[in-house]
């Protein structure tokens, strides 16, 4: 869904080609996290760091990638977990609510 910043979007091939690669790539990486980074229950541990709100971030696209979240039960309940924070609840709520006509 992000190709456009790495080549022409005009470019067919080079998309359909990343768009192909994109679920493989994403999973190793996270399967890296899940693996060997991750050390729970948050990325660094116990304590809630800046690393946490950039993980949940990128983990909200996996399904969009292509990810089977299967492989990454870890990571799929960091990102629930997270989604439930109340400061990431108003976060959400304000990135979808339709902006008023002014």
């Amino acid at each position: 869904m992000r190709g456009h910043r790495w080549v022409d979007p005009a470019d067919e091939h080079a998309i359909k080609a990343m768009q192909k690669k994109v679920p493989e790539s994403v999973s190793a990486h996270f399967d890296l996290i899940e693996k060997k980074l991750f050390k729970g229950p948050y990325v660094m541990g116990d304590r809630y760091t800046i690393c946490d709100p950039y993980l949940f971030t990128l983990s909200q696209w996996l399904e969009a990638d292509g990810v089977d979240m299967a492989r990454i039960p870890r990571v799929r309940e960091f990102r629930e977990r997270t989604r439930k924070r109340p400061s990431v609840k108003r976060a959400l709520d304000e990135e979808t609510r339709k902006p008023s006509a002014a």
